[in-house]
Formats: C-alpha cells, sequence, structure tokens
C-alpha cells in the first residue's frame, strides 16, 4: 500500500523544540516522529511508531530465533511479589507507586524478574521442564529525576526484558553466550555503532554482567577501552590495580601541621614543598589523601553519614560510589549534614575525626597498609602529615570511588585505557538464585529431589534504540534511516507541475509498491518543490526519487541518504535501482 503525504497524520517544524538539546530529539520532534506531553512522556505519531515496530521486529525474529517465547505481563503489578524480593524499597525514588481505591498498593513495573520467576514456579515442576527462556516487549515506568533527551531518557518506554531458567549453572552459561549473540545480530541489523563492555550489577544483582553501549559523544555512560587488548568496561566496571602493601615499621611518626588556608589540595601542595612544612621532599598531589563526605540510605534504613578518601590528584565519581554501595542510595554531604555533624571541618575533613566518632571511612584501592599520607587533621588551618594507613588510620574497606582517567593502566594489565562516551542499549545478567530463591522456585531434579533454577536477566531499550538511531546516524539535513528500520524504503517525490510528471511519479510509486517497496509518496499539489525537498531530508527514508525538471528529458534524481549521494538516470531505470538499494 502506497502512503500518501496528501493524507498522512503529520506536521513537520522548521525550528527545533526549546527544550531539546540533543540531535536525536530535535529531529525526531520536527519530523513528526514524537510528541512530547510532559517531561519524560511521548506519544509515537505514524512515522515513529512505524519505526519502533521494525525495531521491535528485528528484536523479535531473533529472540525467536534463540528458541525463546514470547509473553505479555500487566505493567500494573501488585506490591507483594516487589516486597518479597526486597526492590519495592531498594529501587528508592524511581518506583513509580500507587493505590487502588481500597487502599492497596501497587506498582508501574520497571522490570520484572519477580513476575517472571512466579510464572515459572506456578507453571512448571520438573527438570524436564527446562531449560526455558521466556521474553516481552513492554512498556516500562521508572520515575526519572531529571528526564531528558526525549525518548532516550524518559519515564516511559518500551523494552524487550527476556529471562532464562536453567537447572544449572552450565545451562546458565549457555543461555548467557546465546543471548550475547542474538544481541550482536540485533545490532548489526540495526545499523548501530556499538560496544561491548564489563558492568556493574546494581539493583539487579547477580555476576556476569555487560553493557551494549552505542557509541555517541551525546551519551550518559562514559566506556574504557585499552590500548593493547579488547578490554572494555563501562566505567563504573573498571577496577584499580592495587599497589603492594608497604611496611609501617621505620615510617616517621604521624605529625599534625599549621596550615593556613590550605583547603585546597593544590595550596596543600603549595604548602607541602615550602621551606615551612619542613617535609623536606617532593610531594605532589598523589602524595595527599582527599576525604569526601557522603550519606548512605540502604533500604528500608535511615541516612548515615561515610567518609570516602582518594588520592588528592583525584576526583570522586559518584557514579563510581552508586555502583559500589548499590542498592543503597548515595549522595553527596550537603551543609545541613555538616550542621548536623559538628565534628567534621569543610576543608580539613581526615580519618581521625571519622573514627572518633564511629563514621566508616571507605578508601580507595591506591591506599594500602604501610602508604603514608597527607591528610585533614579535623582542625581548620591544620593537617596531619605520614598518617599511615594500618597504624594511625583503619578504613572500613576499599570502594572504586575515583575517577578513571585517559592514560590509566588497564586492568588486565595491557596497554592504557581511552575514554568514550556512550548510550546503553542492552544489559545482559547471570542473576543466579536471587529471585528463584526469593519465591522458592523448587523443581524435582533428576534425582527427584527439590533444586532451584538458576536465571538470567537480557534487557534491551526497544524504544532508545530509535532515539540512538537518530542520534548516529542524522546529518545537519535530518533523519537517515537505515533500510531495516525506515518508516518507508522509498520516499517518491513529485517536483513538477507537469501533469505527465506527476501521472509518471505515481506510475513510479504504483511500480516500487508493486516490487515489494514500502513507498512514501509526496503527491501535495500545493506544496513548493523546495518545501518537499526540505521535508524529504529531514523525514530521512533511505532512498528518495525526484520526478522534477528532467523528467522532460525522461531522467529523474535518486537520493541516497546514508551514503549522501546524489544521481541522475532514465525514468525506467529507477525501480531496478531503487531495489539494488533497499534490498
Amino acid at each position: 500500500m502506497i502512503t500518501r503525504m496528501s493524507r498522512l497524520f503529520l506536521r513537520t517544524l522548521r525550528d527545533d523544540p526549546a527544550d531539546a538539546e540533543l540531535p536525536s530529539h530535535k529531529l525526531l520532534v520536527r519530523a513528526g516522529y514524537i510528541r512530547r506531553h510532559a517531561p519524560g512522556i511521548y506519544s509515537w505519531l505514524p512515522l515513529g511508531l512505524k519505526v519502533l515496530h521494525n525495531v521491535e521486529n528485528i528484536v523479535r525474529e531473533e529472540m525467536d530465533g534463540i528458541g525463546a517465547q514470547e509473553i505479555a505481563f500487566p505493567a500494573l503489578l501488585p506490591r507483594e511479589p516487589y516486597e518479597k524480593s526486597n526492590r519495592w524499597t531498594e529501587y528508592g525514588d524511581d518506583l513509580f507507586r500507587l493505590k487502588d481505591r481500597k487502599e492497596g498498593d501497587y506498582l508501574l513495573g520497571p522490570t520484572h524478574e519477580e513476575m517472571f520467576a512466579l510464572a515459572v514456579k506456578d507453571l512448571y515442576n520438573s527438570y524436564k521442564d527446562f531449560p526455558v527462556t521466556l521474553y516481552q516487549v513492554q512498556t516500562k515506568y521508572r520515575d526519572e529525576a531529571r528526564p531528558r533527551a526525549g525518548i532516550l531518557r524518559g519515564r516511559e518506554f518500551v523494552m524487550k526484558d527476556s529471562y532464562s531458567f536453567d537447572m544449572d549453572d552450565e545451562g546458565l552459561d549457555e543461555s548467557y553466550r546465546r543471548h550475547r549473540d542474538a544481541y550482536r545480530r540485533i545490532f548489526d541489523r540495526l545499523g548501530v555503532e556499538y560496544v561491548i563492555c564489563a558492568a556493574t550489577s546494581g539493583a539487579m544483582g547477580g555476576s556476569a554482567s555487560e553493557e551494549f553501549l552505542a557509541v555517541s559523544p551525546s551519551g550518559e555512560d562514559t566506556f574504557v577501552r585499552s590500548t593493547a587488548s579488547d578490554y572494555a568496561a563501562n566505567v563504573e566496571a573498571v577496577t584499580t590495580p592495587a599497589p603492594p602493601a608497604q611496611p609501617i615499621e621505620g615510617k616517621p611518626g604521624a605529625a599534625v601541621h599549621r596550615t593556613p588556608g590550605a583547603t585546597t589540595i593544590d595550596a596543600l601542595v603549595e604548602w607541602a614543598n615550602s621551606p615551612e612544612s619542613g617535609l623536606g621532599r617532593e610531594i605532589t598531589a598523589a602524595d595527599t589523601l582527599k576525604c569526601v563526605m557522603i550519606a548512605i540510605r540502604r533500604p528500608g534504613e535511615e541516612w548515615e553519614p561515610a567518609g570516602i578518601a582518594v588520592p588528592g590528584d583525584r576526583e570522586v565519581d559518584m557514579k563510581r560510589v552508586e555502583a559500589g554501595l548499590a542498592p543503597a542510595e548515595v549522595r553527596l554531604f550537603e551543609d545541613k549534614d555538616f550542621a548536623a555533624h559538628p565534628f567534621l571541618v569543610k576543608g580539613y575533613l581526615g580519618p581521625r575525626a571519622l573514627a572518633d566518632n564511629d563514621v566508616p571511612l571507605y578508601v580507595d584501592p591506591r591506599v594500602v597498609e604501610g602508604t603514608a599520607w597527607i591528610a585533614g587533621a579535623d582542625e581548620a588551618d591544620h593537617h596531619v602529615a605520614d598518617l599511615v594507613c594500618g597504624r594511625d588510620f583503619h578504613p572500613a574497606g576499599t570502594i572504586e570511588a575515583a575517577e578513571v582517567r585517559e592514560g590509566d593502566a588497564a586492568p588486565d594489565g595491557e596497554g592504557t585505557l581511552t575514554l568514550r562516551r556512550g548510550i546503553e542499549i542492552g544489559h545482559i545478567f547471570q542473576l543466579g538464585r536471587k529471585y528463584t530463591d526469593a519465591f522458592e522456585v523448587d523443581i524435582l531434579d533428576v534425582n527427584g529431589k527439590r533444586s532451584r533454577p538458576t536465571m538470567g536477566s537480557y534487557g534491551i531499550g526497544v524504544s532508545r534504540l530509535v532515539a540512538v538511531l537518530a542520534e548516529q546516524l542524522h546529518d545537519d539535513r535530518g533523519l537517515r534511516w537505515p533500510a531495516s528500520v525506515a518508516p518507508f524504503q522509498a520516499h517518491v517525490v513529485i517536483a513538477n507541475k507537469d501533469a505527465a510528471a506527476a501521472e509518471a511519479a505515481e506510475k513510479l510509486a504504483e511500480e516500487l509498491d508493486a516490487a515489494g517497496v514500502t513507498v512514501l509518496f509526496d503527491d501535495r499539489p500545493k506544496v513548493s518543490p523546495g518545501v518537499k525537498f526540505k521535508d524529504s531530508e529531514l523525514l530521512g527514508m533511505p532512498v528518495v526519487i525526484v520526478v522534477g525538471r528532467g523528467f522532460a528529458d525522461g531522467k529523474v534524481e535518486l537520493r541516497d541518504r546514508l551514503a549522501d549521494e546524489t544521481t541522475e538516470l532514465d525514468y525506467g531505470d529507477a525501480v531496478d535501482a531503487v531495489l539494488g538499494l533497499t534490498k
């Protein structure tokens, strides 16, 4: 069926929406693919819905190809299963919670591990039923604190989530591998530039975890690659090679020094290298200890203070802190927190006051036993030099909190790290038995004994992929969809008021349709050729055929949007040329 623009529910915009920052957000709104209703909440208009469905179809084909079976759970869910898994509280403020007229508690589903585990428990009871993989393509809800970037970070989004159930860990390894391979095929078919990164599991729980990140300078995630190996990881999952412990014996005793005005690391280093310090050795920022206060709220508990200590030449990366302390909530100390803990002296924080007041201190892996530091003395205008870990202070634990920098040593010992930005489009986890234990999913094994299956969880941001494709493939004139997901494979434009040209364009659209090409036909009679050209570039179909002035000589223009090439060819060759580009 040919879709005519004269009847299409569409209005293109010449100006960018005021709230849009990223190219994908601007172009999807301007081209009439999506429409905003509230922060993070969008409707899909006809063209956008076609792209979304095309992405869904590719995802479904590959999931079906590994033997997964599609089901559909409700988005409105009861509290009880999530209470049992502790995620009613673990999810924190990101969860949409609501009550019905009888004061019953419900939520809008962010993910469905609990429901899948319960479904398997209800329907299966023998090892002979396994392995099984179930999936759904469904709308999810998260109360994002800062919804932004259109459909890249919304409060309502479409996601494919699948779950494998195996009787042993070897089976889980195989299910994980099959999903990993299927994801690669999905993203390759879509034409996405992506990288597979080691990741953290966060509130999802589990062991093995990898993210698929679409490479994009506008991405919110930072990932690293090694210059000498295939190592790649989300920055939150990068581990710091710890130096060996040092002997404590023979090190100078800790001494408090007056350091007026040294409230910054730079000022502290300047003091340490001055004759007034009396230290007699060169000091760099890496020899100082930067202490940062955070507040931690573990599920079901109150906010508690904690200290984070990193070498002074590094900044604290709160994303890495959050990943290291998940599923707890984490935030930086505010003025009210310092006021509630008067023993903390801003600008001169150190390990001693924390220890004296039973506040835990988590340190960077570089802070090992025997290392000596210059740190705050918990008194205005004073620092402590030669403060030795394991002698003068004892950390509560180690945490990956310091920023990762370009040129850092790769954790695998091969080369150094480079940093790039990316957008998360997929995440796969080996969950293990967290949820089958929570819901007591007991299955009779081959020996007739009760056993619990192990789970894997695998997500793809389906609606996010639409924005990712727009982000990666646009140019300065508009969208550029690959044929695999484009709303239409060909866009026929009449740019000639001659009746014969109009008739020829109509015939061309019909021949393309008969040949199996999906066609958008710009037959609008009162729209100028210039506007039609701009709309064709903005809308982004992979092939545009213009029946314009050259038709008097039997010629048409063929525009390949992805290659950004325009060729003139005989009218009679147009169908074959289009088929060559779209098939």
